[in-house]
């Protein structure tokens, strides 16, 4: 069957990773998505290599891998919003779409027409949607906003990393661009809403997101842990600032995590262990005890950790039921029996490259199953589809446009 958004047109003006990773979701639901993209240069993220993508041959394609993770499923339109022709086609696109997605500055829009005030008199049914820095009110709005900076800004990077008096203590950014990311999925979910609202009501809105409104949301129980306390939290590393031991391990060959969630699978685990008396300690008998003494107990626990392999340790404690894991590189993530399993590594064909190997998407579906079927597209890929097709242009025309470089 079709994806649940079939029938849902987006189009894309978004660029880097917030907004294109909102639209990818859209598109892995079915919603036909157009990327609006400068002529010759694209989207920035085009550039953000190496990593290319190779060939059959093993040669760089010039497409880059950073591109490729965002940008699935999607049709690309090369266009010149600053020439008035070209501000035309992106209006007589709006129109016709159900979905606009940008991350211009705020006000950018407004001087090309295309603002969300403007649109709606085109499109009163149109859900469009900003992702910014710092959103459309405020203070900072005008200001613009990298994910970088907003994990310094928004809380992140300070219960990030190991603690100031440990080797390799101070604040540490996340391994992937968190705040991009959690804005784009905020922005996927805030879509579906608004197309659920028009729905009943007909009526389209505006949705205003921000990468700073979006990573202090998600400091879940850490902003919850500072609102009921006052005390800002700090710096814990590897360790859970709530629950103990829920942490690594080093092991007689590696590390391991262990995530001993209540005071049941701490018994579980000491009983793996050899070491029964620990649950009955008062030191270590909850879990609230626990987090208070858990210097003594990681020390206690680290001697224990080290006379086996981690292998032994995820077979004794598996069989147990207790949480735990090794600490894999990529390479390991894609070999695992549920990884593979679960199809989380796929490959699709492209127009350059022969095939992409892409990471599927994580939303299943009893009746609507997501499919993938479209690769990142190559700059300007489908410019004549879209403008033959949906606004009816023809070749001729098309090649005018060409020659003025509007498309």
């Amino acid at each position: 069957m079709p994806g649940p958004l079939d029938g849902i047109r987006v189009l894309d003006l978004t660029r880097v990773l917030a907004g294109p990773w909102a639209a990818q979701n859209l598109a892995d639901l079915g919603a036909e998505v157009i990327k609006l993209e400068r002529p010759k240069k694209g989207d920035d993220a085009r550039a953000f290599g190496p990593p290319w993508l190779k060939d059959a041959q093993g040669r760089d394609t010039g497409e880059s891998a950073y591109f490729a993770c965002a940008n699935r499923g999607k049709k690309s339109l090369t266009l010149d919003l600053a020439h008035p022709k070209g501000q035309a086609i992106a209006r007589a696109l709006a129109a016709k779409s159900d979905v606009l997605l940008e991350n211009f500055k705020f006000g950018d829009l407004d001087r090309y027409g295309l603002g969300y005030a403007q649109l709606k008199e085109l499109n009163p049914g149109l859900v469009y949607c900003s992702v910014t820095g710092f959103g459309h009110t405020g203070p900072w709005r005008e200001r613009p906003g990298y994910d970088f900076m907003i994990q310094g800004m928004g809380g992140l990077m300070s219960i990030t990393g190991e603690r100031d008096d440990r080797p390799g203590g101070g604040p540490q950014k996340a391994g992937i661009p968190i705040a991009d990311l959690i804005t784009g999925m905020y922005a996927s979910i805030a879509v579906c809403a608004a197309l659920a609202h028009r729905a009943k009501s007909g009526a389209g809105q505006h949705l205003d997101l921000a990468l700073l409104d979006s990573l202090v949301a998600v400091l879940a129980n850490q902003g919850a842990n500072y609102l009921a306390t006052g005390e800002p939290p700090g710096r814990l590393g590897n360790d859970h600032p709530n629950i103990a031991p829920y942490q690594v391990f080093r092991t007689a060959d590696g590390s391991l995590i262990l995530a001993c969630g209540n005071d049941n699978l701490f018994r579980k685990f000491c009983e793996v262990a050899g070491c029964g008396s620990l649950p009955d300690d008062a030191r270590f008998a909850t879990n609230g005890k626990r987090v208070a003494n858990r210097v003594e107990l990681t020390r206690l626990l680290s001697e224990i950790f080290l006379r086996r392999t981690t292998r032994e340790w995820i077979a004794g404690l598996e069989a147990a039921g207790v949480p735990c894991g090794p600490i894999n590189d990529l390479k390991q993530v894609f070999a695992e029996p549920q990884a593979v399993a679960r199809g989380l590594k796929m490959e699709l064909a492209h127009p350059t490259a022969g095939k992409v190997s892409l990471v599927r998407s994580p939303m299943r579906f009893s009746a609507t199953a997501v499919e993938h079927g479209v690769p990142p597209p190559t700059l300007g890929q489908h410019t004549d589809e879209v403008l033959r097709d949906l606004l009816q242009k023809s070749t001729s025309d098309i090649a005018r446009l060409r020659a003025e470089g509007i498309v």
